[in-house]
């Protein structure tokens, strides 16, 4: 089977071999091969929605970048809804995951939200089209998964707004509105995702804590 991209942004043309040596269908309901396919299947499909937008993608389009039949995507996810709620929650599982540890190795509130935007921006860098699906399109989610979404993005607010408030109490920080304070540094965080493009002339982690320094020193001389 040979892959071309038409001239049309995010169609994909199949044409298929007419060799007798050409690779069969796999049966429908059987096991695709394809390594590790749940993750293959999510980070594909990032790519595409992130590149072509949610409406926009097809299963055909997933599985033709991938080099399988339909049948071998619908063995692992049932609807392409699936697959687009499958990566919003991973994301946030992963993200938090991360940002946690790397809080948890420093004491003083400062470092600690210095390590949260750093690693922040370390994770989005290295899961950028997963990002970018999960920013742009949130709403998109189904109920069900949308509510799950809302646990682990507000058990996320929650760390970032106790590194605040022990920063306060510790007299690290001074007096703030510790919610409006958590707001600010992820709206900060979360913009990079309407612009920020991996391989630029800086990478996300440095960008971010060149924001860590003007929050911490603000911008008087």
């Amino acid at each position: 089977m040979q892959v071309y991209r038409c001239s049309r942004p995010c169609q994909i043309q199949v044409v298929m071999s007419t060799s007798p040596l050409a690779a069969k269908r796999p049966r429908a309901g059987r096991p695709p091969t394809i390594a590790a396919p749940r993750e293959r299947i999510l980070e594909e499909a990032a790519r595409l929605f992130a590149r072509c937008g949610y409406e926009s993608s097809s299963i055909a389009d997933l599985a033709a970048a991938i080099g399988v039949s339909k049948a071998a995507i619908y063995h692992y996810y049932t609807t392409k809804q699936d697959i687009y709620d499958a990566i919003i929650l991973d994301v946030l599982a992963g993200l938090t995951a991360t940002v946690s540890q790397a809080v948890s190795q420093a004491t003083a509130a400062p470092e600690r939200l210095r390590q949260f935007m750093v690693a922040h921006a370390r994770y989005f860098e290295n899961h950028h089209a997963q990002f970018v699906t999960m920013l742009i399109g949130y709403s998109g989610m189904a109920i069900t998964e949308r509510e799950d979404a809302a646990r682990l993005r507000d058990g996320y607010e929650r760390l970032l707004r106790q590194i605040i408030s022990d920063g306060i109490a510790r007299g690290e920080f001074r007096s703030l509105d510790v919610a409006a304070t958590g707001r600010a540094v992820l709206s900060m965080l979360n913009w990079m995702a309407r612009w920020y493009q991996p391989g630029g002339a800086q990478t996300a982690e440095a960008i971010v804590a060149g924001y860590f320094d003007l929050l911490s020193g603000g911008l008087n001389a």
